[in-house]
């Protein structure tokens, strides 16, 4: 917290009207308020998984990878690179602790044996069902206090955070993950 604490100290009043910043155009300040809004709630967010990952050494990479390993069962290592956008090293360091941990088993791919498919075992299901639920509890009880129309107007306005070129992607991903769900459901 003294990063912030000093960063505060710093924004008390000019000395003089010299030392006082140029005042910020009027449509710039509502969006500074987004900007940490966004950083409190990814914060919020994290924060629960957090919590189970710290006793075990785990971190967010981790929380990450076991996520779309869960929901995409026998996704390429290449597919998660180009998901989390992350380096080769970095992803191989955390995979291989939670292949070693028993949450994640890396296959061999049937026509090529090159290629490295990623699948969760069942207590790498249970730590995925698990931040799920935590977040999903959190991101409903938001819903419900955005009123009648949060729910759309939400999946809309994060879907227009995304980088144009990789919404109609996404979409298709989360589709597929949702349809494959569905299908092992019964």
């Amino acid at each position: 917290m003294a990063d912030i604490n000093s960063a505060l100290a710093l924004t008390d009043a000019p000395k003089t009207a010299a030392d006082a910043p140029a005042p910020a155009p009027a449509e710039a300040a509502p969006l500074v308020d987004f900007v940490e809004l966004l950083f409190f709630a990814y914060r919020d967010f994290v924060a629960d998984p957090d919590e189970i990952l710290a006793p075990i050494g785990f971190g967010r990479a981790h929380h990450r990878v076991v996520h779309f390993v869960n929901r995409h069962p026998g996704m390429r290592v290449t597919d998660l690179l180009d998901i989390l956008r992350i380096t080769k090293q970095s992803l191989g360091r955390v995979l291989r602790e939670l292949v070693d941990e028993g949450f994640v088993e890396s296959r061999a791919g049937a026509s090529d044996r090159r290629q490295r498919l990623l699948f969760p075992t069942a207590k790498g299901e249970t730590l995925a069902r698990e931040f799920v639920a935590l977040q999903s509890r959190r991101i409903e009880t938001a819903l419900e206090a955005s009123g009648p129309e949060g729910r759309d107007t939400v999946r809309r306005f994060l879907l227009a955070m995304i980088d144009p070129e990789d919404r109609v992607p996404v979409e298709r991903l989360i589709e597929r993950a949702d349809r494959s769900a569905r299908a092992r459901r019964g």
